[in-house]
């Protein structure tokens, strides 16, 4: 018989330390785990690519001038991402990869749609560095900001450079054609004004209430000069993104078929404000114009489709984001019914992003395995 092995005595080799990089190293978690081949360059270059048939029909609308803002819009988000990216202490490697990981594109398209035309280009730099800036990488970066970039920065501009913010130009004759020279012949059709969008002359009509026969007057113009076929292809005035609902709506479409965005959001932001602006009409139907006007008009498509559902911004539920939709409608249809800007859009956006955490609270769903007695 073989006499039993005694053990050794000498210690054994400490193993070798991985030299395998942080992002490569496996991260073990508490389950349920939920795999998803999405990620944030996917989502985020899906996003600008929906956006792409709004930016064509800007561009068919409004010329070069268009194309030179959006253009620019997005260079200047994704150099002020690089440089604050820099400035937090992060490698150029990362800065790389994160500056175009899609989120500063989407950022600048989103940016250069709340701009008109004719934007000058010192307009365009403040505004991306504020959306870069004040309204993403002061919190954190991506994933940490609770408001949207690019409306922080439409409400930073429309403040502090309202004239600029509020020359609006008609469509172009031809691509050819600048902005300048659309505006000069804007003035000389107009009579010293420059082209006033649809929710402007409403606001108009609302302002003069107390002079029937001139509320009379702009509801005729509103009548026959923003007929809704063209509100709805895009025929008419205001910022990049405020003109063609089949353009948005088309690109709305794709995101809602890849699952990048549901229904929540968009359905409620609009029913609601078609169910307000439905009641303020019929009450008063010689003061107001019908829901349709107020559904096609301005950046309430943009706003519903691509701003309201940033998912970084809003509530993570399904009753939380229909709580977050109709209040976002409820607020646009009071500040265009009865506030001081004929536009509340990006306004009520930003007030519901404040209050995301609170719907979040009062919304989120039960944990895992817990009893609806108990989580009662």
């Amino acid at each position: 018989m073989a006499e039993p092995t005694t053990p050794t005595t000498e210690a054994a080799p400490a193993p070798a330390k991985s030299a395998a990089p942080a992002e490569h190293r496996l991260l073990v978690t508490s389950s349920p785990h939920v795999g998803t081949p999405e990620s944030v360059p996917r989502i985020m270059h899906t996003v600008w690519l929906a956006l792409l048939p709004a930016a064509a029909a800007a561009v068919w609308l409004f010329g070069y001038d268009a194309l030179l803002v959006i253009g620019l819009t997005v260079a200047a988000c994704v150099g002020f991402e690089a440089l604050m990216l820099k400035a937090r202490g992060l490698a150029w490697d990362e800065v790389r990869h994160l500056a175009f990981d899609g989120s500063a594109i989407v950022a600048g398209v989103l940016l250069a749609f709340n701009l008109p035309a004719t934007a000058p280009w010192w307009i365009v730099l403040v505004g991306a560095f504020v959306a870069m800036g004040l309204g993403k990488h002061v919190f954190g970066g991506l994933g940490h900001n609770p408001f949207n970039p690019a409306l922080v920065a439409r409400i930073f501009l429309v403040i502090s450079f309202p004239t600029q913010m509020a020359v609006y130009i008609s469509p172009v004759d031809s691509f050819t054609q600048s902005s300048a020279e659309r505006l000069e012949l804007d003035l000389a059709e107009f009579d010293g004004q420059t082209y006033a969008t649809p929710l402007g002359r409403l606001k108009d009509a609302v302002r003069a209430q107390a002079d029937p026969a001139k509320v009379e007057a702009i509801r005729a113009e509103v009548a026959e000069r923003y007929p809704v076929a063209d509100l709805f292809l895009g025929r008419t005035g205001g910022a990049l993104g405020e003109t063609s609902a089949l353009a948005l709506l088309l690109g709305a479409a794709l995101l809602l078929w890849r699952r990048i965005i549901t229904w929540h959001i968009p359905l409620s932001f609009l029913g609601t404000t078609a169910v307000v602006t439905g009641i303020a009409w019929a009450v008063h139907p010689e003061l107001y114009a019908e829901p349709l006007v107020y559904l096609l008009s301005g950046g309430l498509i943009l706003g519903a489709c691509f701003m309201a559902t940033d998912m970084v911004t809003s509530p993570v539920s399904r009753t939380g984001m229909l709580v977050f939709g109709a209040g976002c409608g409820l607020i646009t249809a009071v500040i265009r019914l009865w506030g001081g800007y004929p536009e509340g859009v990006a306004f009520s956006i930003l007030i519901m992003n404040a209050l995301v955490p609170l719907i979040d609270r009062y919304t989120k769903g039960r944990k895992f395995g817990e009893t609806r007695r108990a989580a009662a």
